[in-house]
């Protein structure tokens, strides 16, 4: 199963949509509800000419993962949400574009709306379609990142620029565009979320940690009874999709799964391979350690190695076994 596909299905709930603009957006103040949002177009139009009236050439599309019309009182806000593994070093451009095409989609439907009815339009309104009084919804964008490696690229445009020999009255003219990155591994705090992204960010930012898992699945009694797709969610995050995933319809009720039973039987497994690992490791180093002592005709190192855990380990550091 695709990672983008699974994690935008995740995010496609409204109510979890919600949490991560109450949680990220509004600083864990629930300013908005699931029944608040509108689901929006993902197409990006990115080409030349924009805003000219009698443009004819076809422009690029691109498509970003989600947005919703999000209302705000009697306002409204588009806010969009990218899922992210990889590091993009270029990310900074690619989400400017987003939220400058969402900006032209929406100037393109006012200049459409201006020139059917343009009773009082003059001058520029009337060329470019654009009255004074003409406002667009805010648009921000979420980067959700899943990635181990820290994020150390850009997190605005003039990360990406070269600014060399630019006076600084230039440079300071020069337009920014910030992009709002969030580390999902280094959450400190995820009790701003009150869904079951709070349980899925957290088996994340945990999954290298298994004494930190179990801890998780003892305290916080929702992982009993958790969606599927969350489920899936932590499976393919957590670096153990296939495992995890097998687990998952012997504990599967209706659309839940209990993750506590699916989870403890995948750690266990992990349990049980690093034993084998370790155990496959140890077996090769002794025999290694054999052959060396043997033709050294060191029977005497290799009977006190054999009962002598201290002295086995000497022997290791002596050989670089």
């Amino acid at each position: 199963m695709e990672k983008d596909l699974i994690s935008s299905s995740f995010f496609a709930d409204n109510d979890r949509y919600a949490d991560i603009i109450n949680g990220i957006g509004c600083d864990g103040v629930p300013f908005v509800k699931g029944e608040d949002l509108q689901e929006a177009d993902t197409r990006v139009h990115l080409g030349k000419n924009w805003g000219l009236r009698k443009n004819r050439k076809r422009a690029a599309v691109k498509y970003r993962d989600l947005l919703r019309k999000t209302a705000f009182g009697m306002n409204f806000a588009m806010v969009g949400i990218e899922n992210q593994e990889e590091l993009d070093y270029a990310l900074p451009l690619r989400v400017m574009c987003y939220d400058a095409g969402e900006y032209e989609r929406q100037a393109q439907k006012i200049r459409k709306e201006t020139w059917k009815n343009k009773k009082g339009l003059r001058g520029g309104e009337y060329l470019y379609g654009f009255r004074k009084e003409s406002r667009l919804y805010p648009t921000v964008t979420f980067v959700l990142y899943y990635g181990e490696k820290e994020w150390d690229g850009a997190k605005d445009i003039h990360g990406l620029l070269d600014l060399t020999g630019l006076p600084a009255g230039l440079r300071e003219k020069v337009s920014n565009y910030k992009i709002h990155i969030i580390e999902v591994r280094k959450l400190k705090d995820t009790d701003i979320f009150k869904t079951d992204v709070k349980q899925v960010f957290d088996f994340i930012r945990f999954s290298k940690d298994k004494h930190k898992l179990r801890e998780l699945l003892d305290n916080d009694q929702s992982y009993q009874e958790f969606d599927e797709d969350a489920y899936d969610m932590v499976a393919v995050y957590v670096g153990a999709g296939e495992s995890m995933l097998k687990w998952k319809d012997k504990h599967k009720k209706g659309r839940k799964v209990d993750m506590c039973q699916g989870l403890r039987e995948w750690l266990a497994d992990e349990r049980a391979e690093g034993i084998e690992e370790g155990i496959a490791k140890e077996s090769g180093r002794m025999d290694r350690l054999i052959i060396i002592l043997t033709k050294q005709n060191r029977q005497d190192d290799l009977v006190r190695a054999a009962g002598d855990a201290e002295y086995k380990e000497r022997m290791y550091r002596e050989f670089g076994i």
